[in-house]
């Protein structure tokens, strides 16, 4: 944990528990300087961002003629995927084949919502299932490692299973649901935020606490999409929600309305482990709340007050009892008792520095993005 006397921005909640967070004399955080300077300036919903979406939408629809998808949507049932599925294909007149990665963790809202979004825009749906074998086996050494980010498995299956299928089936456009409205504020390394697929962190530790080998698991190391990917195949990753008006709370309303959408609590509930993991894992063995980061983001945007954004992290976003009952059902799942689970989550704290991991070459072209205007959010 961090040593330093707390500290807390005065313009957005995010503090010290961010080690490398930076203050002026007036305590605003890099972060709401950044955004300030980096972020609104570039950021254009109006109709500058509506003829750049549109001019994007006639490319893409003129590259896809002959194909049956002229692009790919990776869907979990959540705000921002199913956001950007709806803007795809009632906005952009696009053909998106909606992707939805399986990992045994879906609750049963976001499956709802799914097939409510598919049924509802009238599009396709392909569903990958991961070998939950293989699955629980890497989530297990993750959570064996003692490391703060316990998502990454998860995600690497999610990212690298649809890249891996764009790639055979030569779909080269992938739409994605970040976006800066929700996510100007990015969490830090230190709270789970490790950038992109490194193939070498899960091999190292994969190889000191797995038990079965990952023969179906989809990887794609961060080199290979990033440039094999993008340069030599020619894949380019679309963030629609950037260039359109996208507010939470309307964007709920308008799927909820039109599809019979169901909104969640909180942000990343779609899935039950990382609902736990946040909600539970991470506040409570670690001292990291990632709502300070997503509360902020909507404080920089206009979309809630410092003072409700304050309020609410005070206190828990779900009840102890819940949670408590969540802990049993992870622990089952992972075919752990409650004591193996428990002994587990008082192990000793490590980083991700505490195996070998390719942190200093994607740290050098996060930097090298930033400079360059490719990346506006603090990559850090």
């Amino acid at each position: 944990m961090n040593k330093q006397k707390h500290q807390i921005c005065t313009k957005t909640i995010m503090d010290t528990t961010d080690p490398k967070i930076i203050f002026n004399e007036a305590g605003e955080s890099d972060y709401y300087t950044n955004y300030i300077e980096n972020i609104k300036p570039n950021w254009h919903t109006d109709e500058r961002g509506y003829k750049e979406l549109m001019k994007t939408a006639d490319k893409i629809i003129k590259e896809g003629k002959g194909k049956e998808f002229d692009c790919i949507i990776g869907l979990s049932g959540g705000l921002d995927s199913s956001y950007v599925a709806y803007v795809a294909k009632e906005i952009m007149g696009l053909r998106p084949l909606l992707y939805h990665v399986d990992a045994g963790w879906n609750t049963d809202k976001a499956v709802g919502n799914i097939e409510k979004l598919v049924n509802g825009l009238g599009v396709h749906l392909y569903t990958d299932v991961i070998n939950w074998e293989e699955m629980k086996d890497l989530q297990l050494a993750f959570l064996k490692s003692q490391i703060v980010d316990q998502d990454l498995p998860q995600d690497y299956a999610f990212f690298s299973s649809l890249y891996k299928f764009a790639k055979k089936n030569k779909i080269k456009y992938v739409l994605t649901g970040g976006n800066y409205s929700t996510e100007c504020c990015r969490e830090p390394e230190e709270w789970g935020g490790f950038p992109g697929i490194d193939k070498t962190l899960v091999k190292d530790i994969h190889g000191k606490f797995g038990t079965r080998a990952l023969k179906t698991f989809p990887l794609v190391d961060i080199l290979s999409y990033k440039i094999y990917y993008k340069y030599v195949l020619g894949m380019q990753v679309f963030k629609p929600l950037n260039l359109v008006p996208y507010i939470k709370k309307e964007a709920e309303d308008l799927l909820e309305q039109k599809f019979g959408w169901e909104r969640f609590q909180h942000k990343h509930h779609e899935s039950r482990f990382t609902r736990f993991y946040e909600d539970y894992w991470m506040p409570r063995k670690f001292g990291f709340e990632k709502r300070k980061a997503h509360f902020s983001s909507l404080i920089l945007t206009g979309q809630m007050t410092r003072e409700e954004a304050l309020e609410r992290v005070s206190k828990p976003e779900l009840s102890d009892d819940f949670l408590e009952k969540e802990f049993e059902y992870v622990a089952h799942k992972l075919d752990l008792s409650v004591e193996e689970f428990q002994k587990i989550f008082k192990g000793e704290n490590k980083t991700f520095h505490d195996y070998k991991s390719k942190i200093n070459l994607i740290g050098f072209g996060a930097k090298a993005m930033m400079k360059l205007g490719l990346e506006k959010r603090l990559f850090r």
